[in-house]
């Protein structure tokens, strides 16, 4: 095997070690707040009959109710598929980022603003595919209101309940899958290109703390600018895989629909249900992310030349 080969083979081994490692990392410390935004965001508009106890009047209200009628492991309902998919969907999205961006050079000597852009776009496509079925299942823990956790099914019971009900197609368990891609393709084109761009236009610092603090304040950044494009997308999304309204009826069946939908009963308001802790946790939790990355990134290149 030639030399050029090996050495592109082993980085494409790092860059999925690292981009893996910074997703488990990433999920384990800010899931909580997901499922606070899922929370928010599958409620329909309040009447007079929704049960107070199951609806939630922001953050907070979202997280006290939680706690009082679920108990504290309520938190971490559903956190078994993200587990399983966050190590192969941030391998995947910081492998495919690398070539995509690549692709995305266009024959430039040095990646420009668009080439990050084009480059996270295209990443973001790829994971949404790989990820998608286990967003449908999570987001169906999540939306299980029981106070009662030994009520709350399996991961594995949700899995088969979905599959013997609505199969594996666009119906069950790649439901959504369009608000996904449009989701994360909008979210990784500004937390790629802004990320990458901004810190190249920022001198490096010569202090290992400064320089760390350089990279989480631009990861937040990135964070909170993707969360707060996309998250439509991610309303729709949560609605689509969520619990329908009506058992029976399918109400919302694909993204810009459901988001035209949200928007005539709900008001523009709705579409950005969710945002708070989404911020909350997009926010240092792409910090923490991207920083993982690089600096696992660089010691497996330091220790593996």
């Amino acid at each position: 095997m030639r030399t050029e080969t090996k050495q592109y083979l082993k980085n494409m081994g790092m860059q999925t070690a690292a981009g893996g490692s910074a997703g488990f990392v990433e999920v384990c410390l800010m899931y909580p707040l997901d499922i606070v935004k899922t929370r928010l965001q599958i409620q329909a508009k309040k009447t007079a009959s929704t049960d107070p106890q199951k609806y939630y009047n922001g953050v907070m209200d979202c997280i006290r109710k939680m706690y009082k009628h679920e108990g504290f492991l309520s938190y971490y309902k559903g956190i078994l598929p993200p587990i399983l998919a966050e190590t192969p969907k941030r391998a995947t999205k910081f492998l495919t980022f690398e070539q995509y961006k690549q692709f995305f050079m266009f024959g430039s000597p040095t990646p420009t603003a668009w080439t990050y852009s084009l480059a996270g776009m295209g990443a973001g496509v790829t994971e949404a595919i790989l990820v998608n079925p286990f967003e449908v299942i999570k987001v169906s823990l999540q939306s299980n209101n029981s106070s009662n956790i030994k009520e709350v099914p399996s991961t594995w019971q949700v899995t088969r309940s979905i599959i013997k009900s609505q199969g594996i197609g666009f119906r069950g368990l790649n439901k959504g899958v369009d608000a996904t891609i449009w989701r994360n393709a909008v979210f990784n084109a500004i937390y790629f290109g802004f990320y990458n761009s901004v810190k190249e236009n920022f001198p490096q610092r010569e202090s290992p703390l400064e320089e760390f603090s350089r990279k989480l304040a631009i990861g937040f950044a990135s964070g909170v600018m993707g969360s707060v494009a996309n998250i439509p997308f991610d309303v729709a999304k949560s609605r689509i895989q969520g619990p329908q309204p009506i058992l029976g009826q399918i109400k919302y069946r694909s993204t810009f629909p459901t988001i035209i939908l949200v928007y005539r009963e709900e008001g523009f308001k709705a579409l950005y249900k969710g945002l708070v802790p989404k911020v909350l946790r997009l926010g240092p939790g792409c910090a923490i992310m991207m920083v993982v990355y690089e600096y696992l990134y660089d010691f497996l290149k330091e220790k593996f030349p």
